[in-house]
């Protein structure tokens, strides 16, 4: 297990390194920030003083060595477009992200799983078609037209639901059924597989043989040797909910959390507060990930998590 934790973080080690140099330039490549913090009509003059004073007239080796300088003194340099420190916008927008993120997930997992065990085991009633005709259709609807769906309905023509903001229960209710709807299609179809592939088994029909209640053969027995399936679909989906996720949501809804933050950054060429959005998104997926691949060990002790690193 030491063992495999060693690689993990090696490997963890190098990604990050890759994408700091990537995300740096990246940005640079993407354009000039002068031309979008000042727009048309500015001379050549003012807009070379602009350049030094942002500290944009150095080669890239040297606005590299000031960008790595800045992730290290804990501010991660100051906004183009705010003149404040990163780390304190961002410090602004990680609570709204995180409550959504945690919502959706929440909500992916009540609905899913029992949705899909329900799917599996009543698989040749109309109960099991109904269930997996929803998930087919929440597959297949783009959450950002969901999202619009429900702004139409709820909030300009029936006026239930508040279209902005995130003080109140009634202001999740569009955000996260909009963002887990697909997720829920998706674990649903997954626990539903998982779950005929387990309830196939010999040990399951030696369980019924026993006498064990059903309830006991399905929950403790067929749903504990489907986890491993299970974690594997939900660490992905976290992690594509921390990658970019929630940016559309985040967009349509205008909830200032980091997707809104990330998608207004680069638009206006705001390198420091792109390059720190990235980089922490970044790491988060690979946190993300590396916590799932110790769950499994968790999940089912035949994972030689240190023998398969």
């Amino acid at each position: 297990m030491l063992e495999f934790v060693i690689g993990r973080l090696l490997r963890m080690c190098l990604t990050v390194v890759v994408i700091v140099t990537a995300v740096f330039f990246a940005t640079r490549f993407s354009g000039n920030a002068i031309d979008f913090l000042a727009g048309e009509g500015l001379g050549a003059k003012d807009r070379q003083l602009l350049i030094e004073y942002y500290g944009l007239d150095g080669s890239y080796g040297d606005q590299f060595y000031r960008y790595l300088a800045s992730l290290m003194d804990g501010n991660f340099g100051l906004s183009l477009i705010e003149r404040r420190p990163v780390a304190a916008i961002f410090a602004e927008r990680v609570w709204p992200s995180l409550q959504l993120l945690v919502g959706a997930v929440l909500v992916t997992l009540i609905i899913s799983v029992p949705a899909g065990i329900a799917a599996a085991i009543y698989r040749n009633s109309w109960i099991g078609s109904a269930i997996m005709g929803a998930a087919f259709f929440g597959y297949a609807i783009p959450n950002f037209v969901l999202a619009i769906l429900f702004l139409l309905i709820f909030s300009f023509w029936l006026g239930w639901l508040p279209s902005t903001g995130n003080s109140t229960w009634l202001h999740f209710a569009m955000p996260v059924i909009a963002l887990s709807t697909f997720y829920i299609a998706g674990m649903t179809r997954f626990t539903r597989n998982a779950m005929l592939d387990v309830l196939s088994q010999e040990y399951l029909r030696t369980a019924r043989a026993k006498g064990l209640p059903e309830r006991l053969v399905i929950f403790k027995h067929a749903l504990r040797n489907a986890n491993i399936t299970i974690l594997s679909v939900l660490g992905l989906q976290i992690a594509g909910l921390a990658a970019a996720g929630s940016v559309v949501i985040e967009t349509v809804f205008s909830w200032r959390g980091i997707g809104e933050l990330l998608v207004s950054s680069a638009i206006r060429r705001d390198y420091p507060v792109l390059q720190f959005g990235v980089l922490a998104v970044a790491l988060a997926v690979i946190l993300i990930n590396l916590v799932v691949d110790l769950a499994y060990g968790l999940a089912d002790p035949r994972v030689r998590l240190g023998k398969t690193a």
